[in-house]
């Protein structure tokens, strides 16, 4: 298990809810060529994975989309997966013959909902499309042209339709028109740059609030203050510091008992992600995707023994910003009295924090060969992600909700 990364990234529903998540499973150092049956080697790790961490502390209550082999649609044997909990897909390079189209068919009828992965229509497809339920279809490998055809075509058949590697706001404005029930992809993580206007109210006064909580000689008077004049806010940092997480012996009733108890650090980075949280417009799993890089920066620089493991819980929570606030992250930085490591790490990957940042979204978006953690074993990385995710699965009630 030391030798393998899970990973995962949204698919979203037409409202910007997280559907499902996409299983993301390699092995770091795989080397294809030297694999002699690729089907085995990547079912084992599927196994593996399911067996020593569990469905529910990747993905929480959704679905799970697994890319299968081959052998696991052919083999009778070979599948064991809740079917009210995952979608299995058929991975494009896996060829249409009688075998796995028989495969396909008798998984379906067991009750599994099948999805065809990056799909590019010909006919020799035609009865594995009759047989799915969803069908995934690359954006990035057809023109507008081909892409509207194929929405088109297979809106003849009952099934449902996800647009993959949807990278930037104009591609998810083109597939919302089309018709797409289900988008994947970086789009949400890529500023829709707005020239010539004005961030809007809810934005620019958020930005002007995480200007003053990154403020470094802010005391604890002002900082009740802050909190005070927004009553969600007071609230919310109440609730959760009273929550189970605490187990304290006794209520705290007021935000200045709470800075006492948690400290000044603390509740600068519970507000924070607060005001993250309140932008208009933008998907929940957004600020849920800038927490768990927040925590597994923190924790990838704890099991490093790094200096003030807290600033890089702000990077990896602050670099999401330009995906928040619609705009650049140099336009933004422009704004926020942030130390100059910090700055650099979020605009050009640099020191320590810098590292430590790549390490966290090239974990995120499963591109293993470019994860270079220092000191760090695969196992210590995996678990530190996984804390990531399960920290923020359960303070998403008190924060955001």
């Amino acid at each position: 298990m030391s030798d393998i990364f899970i990973g995962r990234q949204p698919i979203y529903d037409r409202k910007l809810g997280v559907y499902a998540y996409e299983l993301l499973f390699r092995t770091a150092d795989m080397n294809r060529a030297a694999i002699t049956d690729g089907d085995k080697a990547t079912s084992d790790v599927i196994i593996n994975t399911f067996l020593e961490i569990g469905l529910d502390n990747i993905v929480s209550d959704r679905l799970a989309f697994i890319n299968l082999t081959r052998s696991f649609f052919v083999n009778e044997h070979s599948i064991s997966l809740p079917k009210d909990r995952v979608v299995l897909e058929l991975l494009e390079d896996i060829d249409a013959d009688e075998e796995v189209v028989a495969g396909v068919k008798r998984l379906s009828d067991q009750g599994y909902t099948i999805a065809l992965d990056d799909f590019i229509y010909h006919e020799s497809l035609k009865p594995l499309v009759q047989l799915a339920n969803i069908i995934k279809i690359d954006i990035m490998a057809l023109d507008r042209d081909e892409v509207r055809d194929h929405v088109q075509a297979l809106r003849k058949h009952p099934l449902r339709l996800v647009a993959e590697k949807v990278e930037t706001q104009e591609e998810f404005d083109y597939c919302m028109e089309l018709g797409f029930d289900y988008f994947q992809g970086y789009f949400f993580a890529q500023p829709k740059v707005i020239r010539g206007q004005r961030l809007p109210n809810n934005r620019l006064a958020i930005l002007k609030l995480l200007s003053k909580l990154q403020d470094p000689d802010i005391s604890p008077q002002q900082l009740e203050d802050l909190i005070a004049q927004d009553v969600a806010f007071s609230y919310r940092i109440l609730r959760y510091v009273n929550s189970a997480s605490f187990a304290l012996p006794r209520t705290i009733e007021s935000i200045q008992q709470a800075v006492i108890i948690l400290g000044l650090k603390s509740i600068k980075s519970w507000t924070t992600l607060l005001a993250m949280s309140q932008v208009d417009n933008k998907p929940a799993e957004l600020v849920i995707t800038a927490m768990v890089r927040a925590k597994m920066a923190e924790e990838l620089a704890r099991a490093q023994k790094a200096d003030r493991p807290d600033s890089f819980f702000t990077v990896g929570l602050f670099s999401a910003l330009d995906a928040l606030m619609d705009n650049t992250m140099e336009e933004i930085l422009t704004q926020l009295p942030l130390a100059d490591h910090i700055s650099d790490a979020l605009l050009h990957r640099k020191g320590v924090h810098g590292e430590v940042l790549s390490c966290v979204l090239a974990y995120e978006r499963g591109q293993w060969d470019q994860i270079q953690p220092a000191r760090l074993n695969r196992s210590q990385i995996r678990d530190c992600y996984l804390t990531a995710v399960q920290w923020a699965a359960g303070i998403r009630q008190q924060l955001i909700e």
